[in-house]
């Protein structure tokens, strides 16, 4: 399988967790990766990290919601590499709260990062991939999009980056373009432990809370998500678009 050999991505939101596994998973593939995150440092050590493994990789620091600093990132990345043809939304924080303690800027966050970073770094990684007549933009959304308890911001930006992707999928299909979407349920990372802590749990308990009652007995971690961005990033997955593919362990069936 050809798979993303050759080919350069960006990842989002990159210098830890799911971010910085979907980096790590596609340099091991044969990508050249830029490894872009609010954390300039951060980002650096994960490219120094798959460096040292043999991949190629160079960290990049934006913030994805700021289009100039977004634009800076994509041109040094393809004067880096030569190209963009893979893009990865995973860039989003937290501001949990219920509705009536919600603040204005608790809400406005979200959006920003979640919602209009997706925005401007799809729209600007377009650019190259139309040229190309090839691209694969994947969005990361959440189970969290079907609703959930005290994310009525964070719900709202997950359902609203499905509603992108499904457009970009029909808007740059003609162009060699795919666009999906991933929605993970819980995965174990640094902010689903900050989650656990807010809500009086230990990481611990959330996760075997999570595989009492899924079919696969078991909490995710970062490389179930890396291996499906991996499917959807792939050359031979081309005829695969506007798709949500739910990594839950099989929540929603129960």
């Amino acid at each position: 399988m050809s798979g993303v050999q050759g080919r350069v991505a960006l990842v989002t939101g990159a210098a830890q967790g799911i971010g910085a596994a979907v980096a790590t998973r596609l340099a091991k593939d044969g990508a050249a990766v830029g490894v872009l995150d609010l954390q300039p440092d951060a980002a650096r050590a994960v490219a120094d990290e798959i460096a040292a493994a043999g991949g190629r990789a160079i960290g990049l620091g934006a913030d994805v919601s700021k289009r100039e600093q977004v634009q800076a990132a994509v041109d040094q990345l393809a004067r880096e590499f030569g190209g963009l043809h893979i893009l990865v939304n995973n860039a989003g924080v937290l501001r949990d709260n219920l509705l009536f303690k919600m603040s204005d800027d608790d809400w406005t966050i979200v959006m920003d990062v979640h919602v209009r970073g997706a925005f401007l770094c799809s729209q600007i990684a377009q650019k190259h991939m139309v040229e190309a007549k090839y691209g694969r933009i994947i969005c990361m959304s959440s189970t969290s999009a079907l609703g959930n308890r005290g994310q009525a911001n964070y719900s709202t930006a997950k359902a609203g980056l499905q509603g992108l992707t499904k457009t970009l999928a029909i808007e740059l299909g003609p162009f060699g373009v795919t666009a999906n979407a991933i929605a993970p349920g819980f995965i174990e990372t640094a902010m689903t432990k900050a989650t656990a802590e807010r809500i009086g749990m230990t990481i611990e308990q959330m996760r075997e809370g999570t595989a009492s009652v899924v079919p696969v007995r078991r909490g995710g971690l970062p490389d179930d998500i890396a291996n499906a961005v991996a499917f959807f990033a792939a050359e031979e997955s081309g005829y695969v678009t506007g798709q949500v593919l739910y990594v839950d362990g099989g929540r929603g069936l129960v």
